[in-house]
C-alpha cells in the first residue's frame, strides 16, 4: 500500500484521537499538532519535501 496525502489525515485523526482517549489533559496539544500537520499537508509541504 502506497501512503499518500489522502491517506496522511484519516491515520493523523485516528492517532489524536487515541490519544486525547488515553490523555485527555493533553488535548490542547494533540490538536494543535494535528492542525498544524493538516494545515501543512494541505499546502502541499510534504510533496516539496519528496523531491
Amino acid at each position: 500500500m502506497v501512503i499518500t496525502a489522502a491517506h496522511i489525515q484519516p491515520i493523523v485523526a485516528l492517532i489524536a484521537g487515541i490519544l486525547i482517549l488515553i490523555m485527555p489533559r493533553f488535548l490542547n496539544l494533540v490538536v494543535a499538532i494535528y492542525l498544524i500537520f493538516v494545515g501543512l499537508a494541505g499546502l502541499g509541504l510534504f510533496k516539496m519535501l519528496k523531491m
